[in-house]
Parts: C-alpha cells; sequence; structure tokens
C-alpha cells in the first residue's frame, strides 16, 4: 500500500460526485475509479480531461488490485450485495446513508467486515459537521449534566419521494446525530411514530418520532416535506445546561445556554415541588469552517491505517436502522410504542 490509499467511487448520481470530489482533494486519498451504471454519467463526475477511470461494472471494478477502499452511494437497496461483494474482494467499504434497506442486509455487513478484518463505515455526514462534533465533546466532557430531552425539527418543502417516506428520507440524518452524540449511542426502549399524508400520496409526508431514553430522558423528531419554511434545528436540554444547533444560522450555528429549572427538596406541605429557575450566561462556542465530507473521508483513512472502527460504524448505522424499522411498525400499529430490538453493540460496549 502507498502512502495514499486508493479509493473507487460506485453511483455517480446525488451524492457520488460529493464524494469523488472530495477523494480527489484528500491528502490521504487517490481517487482512482468512478463506477456507474451509465458511462456518460460517471464520465461527468470526474471530468473530461481526468486520469480517473470510468467503469460500468461493479465485478470489474472490485476485481481490482488498485483499489483498497470503495464508496457506495447508489440505492439503499442496492447497498448490501455491493457491500458484500466488495468485503469479500477485501476492499474498506464506506456505504452513505442508510447502511441497508433492511436489519437483515445490514447485519450481515457487520458481521462480515469482522470476519474479514476490513473496516465498515457508514457516512452519516452530519456527524463530521463541526458543530455535532461539538455537541458530542461537550456532552462527553459532562458540560451538559445529565441528558434529560433532545427536540429535533428538519422541516422543508421537499421532494416527495417515489420509494420511501418522509421519516425514511429525512429522519436518518436527526438519527444519526443522536446516537453519535448521545453516552452510549442511540438505544432507546421503543419509538412511536406519528404520520400523516394530507396530499394523498401514499406514504408519511409529515411525521413525528418519540423515542423514550435510558434514565427517564426522551427525545422528540420532527420531519416534514411540507413547510413553506426550512428549519434545521436541535435542542438537548441537560441538568447543567443545554445545546441549541440551528444549521440555518451561519454566524451562531451553536449556543449553550446556561439556564434550566432545578428541583430542591419538597416544600413543608410536602405536597408542592420546591422549584428554582437558574438564569445565567449563553455563549457561542467558536467552530472550524471545515466540509464535513472532507472530516469523513479523513476518519475513513484513519480507521484503516490505524485498524479501529471509524465513529459511525457498521454497528452505528445498524442503531439508527433498527430505529426506523420499529419506526415503520409503529406507524403501520396506530402509533404505538413498539420496541427496539437490535444486536448492535453501544458505544460504551465497544470503547
Amino acid at each position: 500500500m502507498t502512502d495514499q490509499l486508493r479509493a473507487a467511487v460506485v453511483g455517480a448520481g446525488y451524492w457520488g460526485p460529493n464524494l469523488a470530489r472530495n477523494f480527489r482533494n484528500s491528502p490521504d486519498w487517490d481517487l482512482v475509479a468512478v463506477c456507474d451504471l451509465d458511462a456518460e454519467r460517471a464520465r461527468k463526475v470526474v471530468g473530461a480531461r481526468s486520469t480517473v477511470d470510468v467503469m460500468t461494472s461493479v465485478s470489474d471494478l472490485l476485481a481490482r488490485d488498485d483499489v483498497d477502499a470503495v464508496a457506495i452511494a447508489t440505492p439503499a437497496r442496492t447497498h448490501a450485495p455491493i457491500a458484500l461483494a466488495a468485503l469479500e474482494a477485501g476492499k474498506h467499504v464506506v456505504v452513505e446513508k442508510p447502511i441497508a434497506d433492511r436489519g437483515a442486509g445490514a447485519r450481515t455487513m457487520v458481521a462480515r467486515a469482522a470476519e474479514l478484518d476490513r473496516v465498515l463505515m457508514v457516512d452519516h455526514t452530519f456527524c463530521y459537521t463541526a458543530p455535532v462534533l461539538k455537541m458530542r465533546e461537550l456532552i462527553a466532557e459532562g458540560h451538559l449534566g445529565e441528558i434529560l430531552f433532545v427536540d429535533s425539527v428538519r422541516i422543508n418543502l421537499g421532494i416527495v419521494q417515489p420509494d420511501v417516506d418522509v421519516f425514511w428520507d429525512l429522519a436518518p440524518h436527526d438519527l444519526s446525530i443522536l446516537d453519535f452524540i448521545l453516552p452510549g449511542g442511540l438505544v432507546p426502549s421503543g419509538v412511536a411514530a406519528q404520520g400523516a399524508d394530507p396530499l394523498g400520496t401514499g406514504q408519511s409526508c409529515v411525521g413525528y418520532l418519540t423515542l423514550p431514553l435510558p434514565g427517564g430522558a426522551i427525545a422528540h423528531v420532527h420531519v416534514n416535506w411540507l413547510s413553506p419554511t426550512k428549519i434545521r434545528q436541535m435542542v438537548v436540554g441537560g441538568s447543567k445546561r443545554t445545546l441549541v444547533w440551528d444549521d440555518l444560522s451561519p454566524q451562531q450555528r451553536l449556543t449553550v445556554y446556561d439556564r434550566g429549572v432545578e428541583l430542591g427538596q419538597p416544600l413543608p406541605d410536602k405536597t408542592t415541588a420546591n422549584i428554582s429557575y437558574r438564569l445565567g450566561d449563553a455563549w457561542a462556542p467558536a467552530l472550524p469552517e471545515k466540509e464535513a465530507l472532507g472530516v469523513m473521508v479523513a476518519e475513513f483513512a484513519s480507521a484503516i491505517r490505524e485498524r479501529r472502527a471509524p465513529r459511525t460504524d457498521g454497528h452505528a448505522g445498524l442503531r439508527v436502522l433498527d430505529v426506523l424499522e420499529s419506526a415503520s411498525l409503529s406507524l403501520s400499529d396506530g402509533g404505538r410504542l413498539t420496541p427496539v430490538a437490535s444486536s448492535a453493540p453501544t458505544l460504551e460496549s465497544v470503547v
């Protein structure tokens, strides 16, 4: 293996060009090929004067001995077969979210990567943005105290997808962030999903997820394709402080509030709670400006070289997928709380 690792991108549609650009610009990587069933589409990604190979056969790509890793940016139903073929060919794999379209396929991917000693990573891109990395750091260092609640909103006037509902389209972003920042990862005791289809499209266009968390905390996720206003905001409330992430506020995307509610000893009548309110300062931590995908491909390279699990490994992808599958079951059962039965290890169990 040379100083640079050699990568190939499979899929030249919506996300593939972004992956190709970041692999090409990274000092850790040499982009050697882009593969797509449509050769002309792949050629547009690499450029007319590029030395990057254009290929239309995944099997031919995987037979090359000058490819160390494969990035998969194809429809979710193809993730498992392509990833498994790549792993069997000895390649490291990064796959865009969701890790697969079914839990069974994802579990097979995770197990086979471990057996073959290959890195399997999920491109949970938001986890590599500066605000989310800072949120993870502040929570891990105890600045917020015990997590009490998370309220996440991701709404916009979006494209109604033909093959997935709003939960599978938008919620993976929020769920992957929760898995990344919460101590122990995303391990809710269950999920309750309520969805609406006011346009009659045949699937939910507006949705709400409620997730009870360990220790009595709760998370709520609101996703919506029909909102004329765009909001991307997450509030993480702790026993000491509260974080607010506003992704659409470039001047102050992350704010920490030293304010909250404190419960003291019961009052003499023993029936009234002794509640006080803490009104402290608010501050905005400085955040570096780096493209998230650039940070992601650097983490992928580091994980391969250091022979370790990446920050968003296959288990992280599986935890998110388990919640999505349970959300679909809850939706079909009238929104009842549905258990999330996952065999994916939590962060604490793999550290």
